[in-house]
């Protein structure tokens, strides 16, 4: 049996944490970090986690480490549950093929028989995840947007172990083990911190796992949860005990989809689906009469309606939870010694013959280390007829965040217990920065010499591009137009990648070796380091020469006609009146559902000069892609002038990157000794919020309640910023009604522009100033529960309109009329339109014919399906029948909205198509990750058209990198038919690519 440990990312923009891939042979382990950008760096290594059984986290139990663990559960159940349908599938065809042949007339009873065998024998997989305190607590914040039925995720949390105590005689047990592998986790502290008080809950520990024994004695009342001076340790393990319940509900749920619950009209929790059983049919059909309020009375008018009964549908019940019991952020840092088990000696068969053992069954018995009985009746045992066998090999993981660690790992117990460290010849060191230039670790690691020390830290570590395929592509197109495309910036050899105060300039040779993606280091047959599967960097050099003659020739052709003088004059023309020339878009994320090697999630960043920036939605990782595009200093002007994030819905592809984003923008405007951190304000009367508005530098996140409830509950597990925030949880617009957009800061509800109620105008004026905007309007969209759609005005007149995710809107037209730019989702071509009502999306006309009914001067489509992993059908940009009818009416008609449980099933008008584009003065660009174009520059996108298109189509002929790789984790909805038109020849080839299912 072979297994080796590889490294899979080490620190860089792309991949900030250190994540290893333990691999045997029908098992594999994550270690280290699951940090954001971890599943993109794993699918462009063409790693497989389809036998992925564990995942131990090391460090803290902070965004950092954490911050991809919920993308990454998510694509993993969907992978297992389609390969579950696909083998279903597969075992009833079989069956059907079989029993045609053998028995037609009783054929479907039997094939059912069969079937059922099937299914029985898939058994759902189930996915463990090692980590420290307030792992639980981190998972179960995202119940009200996770909900996976297809594998089940069980939770081994350290929190209150003592896993550094050493039993009497000199051995300690393993924290886990199974078939492959022991593992003792080693719990950390800092300095400060260190003895026998946790970090947490102020108690002291006691050996082995926490006793439950004491939960059934404390009292149930919130007040007793949650008062001051920490919590007991029945109360921390009645709080984990709810907390498990809820992530069980997540991923193990019994809760269907097709099952509603009766209750008063009355008591419908809006918006939501709402049935009634017709009193004639008894069937069941849509609710159309009055709706039930969905604002309070100091909101808008509501209409009195009949209080009857109706259907509706529960939320899961993981989502049902309204509060999580408190916890407090812990400063434990876990790391890991991983051993495998100890090889049996070679089967010596002279010794069976010796005492009577038959050949055959008993020798392979024996050779498996069972005991059998000879020919005599005495029994021989395994030892007897083995030869000599060999300790099992092993590697430490050590994560250690700063200096303030290295005295609690010196201490650790761990490395004295000869059970526990012979066999370990290799130790992972996970550093923070200046970590490894720490005297008393190096003094620790010399001691150790005869032991290979690997260290991942960006200390050691250079800022490689970890993300070849996405690199390639930019660089590609960068050459094709640098005016809007840059070289993603990295740099391969440079270490430290930031200078420090504690860097070393002696010059003195370091006990480490770097770690490098690729190097691994193999345990069985025997212990050895490899650097034989290293990865070198991306040869940027290649993917220059890559671009064709050709299509230079097209791009050149395209600089050309724009620098012609009557095409200048015609520009110009086309941009008379046009506010906010100078409005710089950057579109960081362009890809929908989950990342790909191509195109990360969504993110858009907005710089308005002498404003600000605003980010719409904030997808996985990207801070990463903000520290491929500009350099350090720059980002830290980006961070520094960031005035507001807006979340279009919970889906996880849209704001799993906030919380990082947050805290670093914490940590510039509020760290660094710049300002003391106070705690924030209690946000109770208008003069409160007036107070902070004028007296601090705050940063607005505008979303849906749901949104805002998750920041808060998570920030109980870390100080990202969350006091430093203004939290607005925004009331959409009622158009037809005449009501405008509302926003919650706290328990006060302020209109977001002068025309704001008698008492809150003040308010209202002095939020929109300093957002740096005069309003802001939003309106509910056809997509999921929450899903909103938002325009956002300035001062100059310039408008910005972004959809999120959505089916067309008219609602949306109406408060994005004479939008400056419009940023649409596309998320299907034309020929998928089924695929898109199905799902919710957009498909490139109608999102382009939304733009055209809102008057919109400029429109930019993003949100590509991942099928499409380069380039978009682009037939309808070009010009030839965009969709919406010459005037640009939208119709009345409504599309049915397919409903799930967090859907909103309110009427959205469908739009119908552009017959003459020509006459509409609106111009697109196609969105491309690491794209930077000022609105006066939008105009000149459609000029290399012909350019990206040849350029991909090449792409495709030469080599198939066009086409989706298999080895990428695919997402299938079995219930979206595949259809029947065939793709045409320029677009992704679709023989191995699975329509995505939107989280």
């Amino acid at each position: 049996m072979r297994a080796h440990v590889e490294f899979i990312t080490t620190p860089t923009a792309d991949t900030p944490g250190t994540t290893l891939l333990l691999h045997f042979d029908k098992k594999r382990y994550l270690i280290g970090s699951v940090a954001e950008g971890t599943q993109r760096a794993i699918m462009q290594r063409g790693a497989k986690l389809t036998k992925v059984s564990d995942i131990f986290l090391t460090g803290k139990m902070e965004w950092a480490n954490t911050g991809g663990l919920i993308g990454m559960i998510l694509s993993l159940a969907d992978v297992v549950t389609t390969q579950a349908e696909d083998a279903i599938r597969i075992a009833r065809e079989k069956a059907e093929r079989l029993l045609v042949r053998e028995q037609r007339a009783n054929g479907g009873d039997q094939v059912n028989e069969k079937l059922g065998e099937s299914a029985a024998a898939f058994e759902k997989p189930t996915l463990t995840i090692h980590g420290g305190t307030n792992l639980t607590h981190t998972l179960a914040t995202a119940r009200r947007f996770v909900f996976r039925k297809g594998m089940a995720v069980e939770l081994d949390e350290f929190e209150g172990r003592n896993t550094q105590a050493a039993s009497r005689d000199g051995k300690s047990e393993p924290t886990f083990t199974d078939e492959n592998v022991k593992v003792w986790a080693m719990t950390i502290l800092p300095s400060d911190l260190s003895g026998d008080v946790s970090p947490t809950s102020g108690t002291s520990k006691g050996l082995g796992k926490r006793s439950f024994g004491l939960v059934d004695e404390v009292q149930t009342d919130e007040s007793s949860l949650g008062r001051s001076g920490g919590l007991t340790d029945a109360e921390r393990g009645r709080g984990n005990l709810m907390r498990k319940a809820v992530v069980s509900e997540m991923f193990n749920s019994e809760w269907r989809l097709d099952h509603l619950v009766e209750m008063p009209l009355s008591e419908v929790d809006m918006p939501a689906a709402i049935f009634i059983r017709d009193p004639e049919t008894g069937r069941i059909r849509e609710y159309a009469g009055p709706m039930p309020p969905e604002v309070k009375p100091s909101e808008g008018p509501i209409s009195p309606v009949n209080d009857i009964n109706v259907l509706v549908r529960q939320p899961w019940p993981g989502a049902l939870i309204r509060e999580l019991p408190p916890t407090s952020p812990s400063r434990e840092a876990l790391s890991y010694v991983i051993k495998t088990h100890p090889q049996r000696g070679k089967f010596l068969p002279d010794r069976a013959k010796a005492l009577g053992v038959e050949e055959g069954p008993k020798w392979a018995s024996l050779a498996m280390g069972i005991c059998v009985e000879a020919v005599d009746g005495s029994i021989v045992t395994p030892e007897m007829v083995l030869g000599e066998g060999s300790e099992g090999t092993g590697f430490a993981v050590v994560d250690l965040p700063s200096e303030g660690y290295v005295d609690g790992l010196v201490k650790s117990e761990e490395w004295k217990i000869e059970t526990i460290m012979n066999g370990v010849n290799a130790i992972v060191w996970i550093l923070g920065p200046g970590v490894s230039k720490d005297e008393r670790l190096k003094r620790f690691v010399s001691k150790m010499s005869h032991i290979n020390h690997i260290v991942s830290s960006p200390d050691h570590c250079p800022n490689y591009l970890a993300l070849d395929s996405s690199a390639s592509a930019t660089i590609q197109l960068f050459k094709l137009d640098p005016l809007r495309f840059q070289l993603p910036i990295h740099d391969n050899a440079k270490v430290p990648q930031v200078e420090t105060s504690t860097t070393d300039t002696q010059g003195k040779p370091s006990p480490f070796q770097a770690a490098e993606r690729g190097k691994r280091i193999q345990l069985q047959p025997r212990l050895e380091v490899q650097d034989k599967y290293v990865v070198p960097p991306l040869n940027t050099a290649v993917a220059w020469k890559s671009v064709s003659p050709e299509v230079e020739r097209l791009a050149q052709d395209a600089e050309n006609e724009l620098r012609d003088e009557r095409m200048q004059q015609e520009i110009a023309r086309q941009q008379e009146g046009i506010p906010g020339m100078d409005v710089e878009i950057i579109t960081l994320g362009t890809g929908s559902s989950l990342p790909s090697k191509y195109r990360n999630v969504s993110a858009t960043l907005v710089r308005v000069p002498g404003i600000g920036s605003y980010l719409f939605d904030c997808g996985e990782n990207t801070l990463g892609q903000l520290r491929r595009m500009f350099r350090a200093e720059q980002v830290l002007e980006i961070l520094r002038d960031l005035k507001a994030i807006w979340i279009s819905h919970l889906h996880a592809d849209h704001h799993l990157g906030i919380t990082s984003v947050i805290k670093a923008w914490y940590e510039e405007v509020w760290g660094n000794g710049k300002q003391a951190r106070p705690q924030g304000e209690s946000i109770r009367h208008p003069q409160d919020c007036l107070k902070v508005l004028r007296e601090e530098k705050r940063l607005f996140v505008l979303s849906e309640y749901a949104m805002i409830k998750w920041l808060k509950e998570y920030a109980s597990v870390e100080d990202y910023g969350f006091d430093k925030l203004v939290p607005l949880a925004v009331l959409s617009a009622k158009p037809w009604m005449g009501v405008s957009s509302k926003m919650g800061w706290g328990d006060i509800l302020i209109t977001p522009n002068a025309e704001a109620e008698e008492g809150l105008r003040e308010l209202g004026v002095a939020l929109v100033s300093a957002m740096g905007v005069s309003d802001v309007q939003a309106v509910d969209v056809d997509h999921c529960r929450g899903s909103k759609a938002v325009s956002f005005t300035f001062p100059s007149g310039f408008k910005f309109s972004y959809s999120g995710d959505c089916r067309p809107s008219r609602e949306f037209a109406v408060i994005g009329k004479d939008s400056t730019v419009l940023l649409h989702e596309a998320t299907f071509d034309d020929e998928l339109q089924g695929d898109a009502k199905a799902k919710k999306h957009s498909t490139t006309s109608e999102a382009l014919g939304v733009g055209v009914a809102m008057g919109a001067r400029r429109v930019i489509l993003t949100h590509f399906s991942q099928r499409y992993q380069k380039i978009p059908v682009m037939d309808a940009v070009e010009g030839q029948d965009l969709g919406i009818d010459a005037a640009g009416e939208i119709s009345a008609t409504t599309d049915a909205a397919e409903s799930d449980p967090s859907m909103d099933v309110s009427s959205q008008a469908s739009l119908v198509k552009i017959k003459n584009p020509a006459s509409v003065d609106m111009k697109i660009g196609i969105a491309f990750d690491f794209m930077r174009v000022k609105v006066g520059e939008i105009i000149h996108l459609e000029r290399f058209t012909p350019a990206l298109i040849k350029h991909y189509e090449q792409q495709e002929e030469a080599g198939g990198n066009f086409r989706r790789d298999r080895r990428e984790v695919q997402v299938d909805n079995q219930r979206t038919k595949k259809p029947k038109q065939e793709p045409k020849a320029r677009k992704a080839k679709t023989k191995h690519d699975k329509i995505q299912s939107d989280r």
